[in-house]
C-alpha cells in the first residue's frame, strides 16, 4: 500500500502554519494533494480564490504551467522547506516561472479572479485544433447538462473529444475514460489534455475487458452512435447495470431505432430530443448548425 505523505495531521499543521503567518481567510480554502493521481491543478486554481496545494519535490514546471494558463497574477505563499515552519515567502506566479518544487510541501495559491463556477460550454477556440471537428459549444452545454456530471463521477466518453475535456474539468475528483478509435483523433485529444493540464483522463483505443481492466467502473457513458454502439453498451451495462447513458447522433434512422435497442438492454427512462442552433451571420441571415438527436437512458 502506498504511503500517504500528507496525512490529516500534516494537512492540519500546514493550515495552522498559514493561519499564524498570514491574514488570509482560510474558511473557503480548497485543498488538493497532487502527490495522488488524477488531480488537476490549473482547473482547481481557476475555480477557487484560495487553494492549498500539496506537492512532491521534483516538479520543475508547475509555475510555468500556471503562468501559461493565464494565471500569472496569482500569488503564491510558501516556505523553503518540507515542514510547516520557518520564514514564509510570497511572490506572483509570473515571477516564479523559472522555479520548480524542491521539497514536498504545501503552498497557498491565491487567485483574486477565480470564477467560483464550473465552466460549461467551452468556446471551440479554446480547444486545440487538429483532426477533430468539434460540436458547437451550445450543443455541448446541453449534452453535459443531460449527463449531469458531478465532481466525483467516473465517466466513459466514446468518440466525444470536447465532451471528454469538459467532463474532466467538471469531474475534478473523478475520472474520464476517453475512447478514441482514430489515431489522429487520439493525438488531438492528447494535445488538449496537455493544453488544459488534465491528469484525470485516460485515453484508450477500444472498449473491452482488457483495455478497461485498470479503469474505474463508469457511472455515466456518453457515446457518439456508431456501428460498435451495441457492443460498447452491452459491455458497459454488464460492468455497471445502473450506468446512465447519453447518446449523440445526426442520423434520424439511428435515433429512431435506439429507444427499442436501449429497452432491450434493460434501460428505462428513455428520452429523445433534437437540438437545433441558429446563429446570425455577418449578412444578417441565420445559419443553422447540424441538428443532432440526443438520447438519454438509465436503469432504475
Amino acid at each position: 500500500m502506498e504511503t500517504q505523505i500528507f496525512t490529516n495531521d500534516v494537512i492540519l499543521a500546514w493550515l495552522q502554519y498559514y493561519s499564524k503567518n498570514t491574514t488570509i481567510d482560510l474558511e473557503h480554502v480548497k485543498i488538493i494533494d497532487i502527490t495522488k493521481k488524477n488531480k488537476n491543478v490549473i482547473p482547481t486554481v481557476e475555480a477557487h480564490k484560495t487553494t492549498l496545494v500539496f506537492t512532491n519535490a521534483g516538479i520543475d514546471d508547475i509555475f510555468y504551467r500556471l503562468w501559461n494558463a493565464g494565471l500569472g497574477e496569482c500569488e503564491i505563499w510558501y516556505n523553503e522547506g518540507s515542514d510547516p515552519s520557518g520564514e514564509i515567502l510570497h511572490n506572483q506566479v509570473k515571477d516564479m516561472i523559472d522555479r520548480g518544487i524542491n521539497a514536498s510541501a504545501g503552498m497557498l495559491i491565491l487567485n483574486p479572479n477565480a470564477r467560483n463556477t464550473t465552466k460549461i460550454g467551452l468556446s471551440n477556440e479554446l480547444l486545440q485544433r487538429g483532426s477533430i471537428r468539434y460540436v458547437g459549444s451550445e450543443i455541448r452545454s446541453i449534452i453535459l447538462s443531460k449527463m449531469g456530471v458531478a465532481p466525483q463521477d467516473d465517466i466513459c466518453v466514446i468518440g466525444g473529444e470536447s465532451i471528454a475535456i469538459e467532463a474532466a474539468l467538471i469531474a475534478s475528483e473523478g475520472s474520464v475514460i476517453a475512447v478514441e478509435y482514430s489515431r489522429a483523433d487520439r493525438t488531438t485529444l492528447e494535445d488538449n489534455v496537455a493544453h488544459f493540464d488534465l491528469h484525470n483522463i485516460k485515453i484508450i483505443d477500444h472498449v473491452d475487458e482488457e483495455s478497461m481492466s485498470d479503469c474505474p467502473v463508469p457511472s455515466i457513458v456518453f457515446l457518439v452512435a456508431s456501428a460498435s454502439t451495441d457492443q460498447e453498451l452491452t459491455y458497459l451495462i454488464k460492468k455497471n447495470p445502473n450506468i446512465d447513458v447519453v447518446i449523440y447522433t445526426l442520423d434520424f434512422k439511428t435515433a429512431a431505432a435506439l429507444p427499442d435497442t436501449l429497452r432491450n438492454m434493460g434501460l428505462m427512462d428513455i428520452d429523445t430530443i433534437q437540438v437545433s442552433v441558429s446563429k446570425l451571420g455577418s449578412n444578417n441571415a441565420f445559419k443553422t448548425d447540424p441538428a443532432p438527436w440526443i438520447i438519454t437512458a438509465r436503469k432504475r
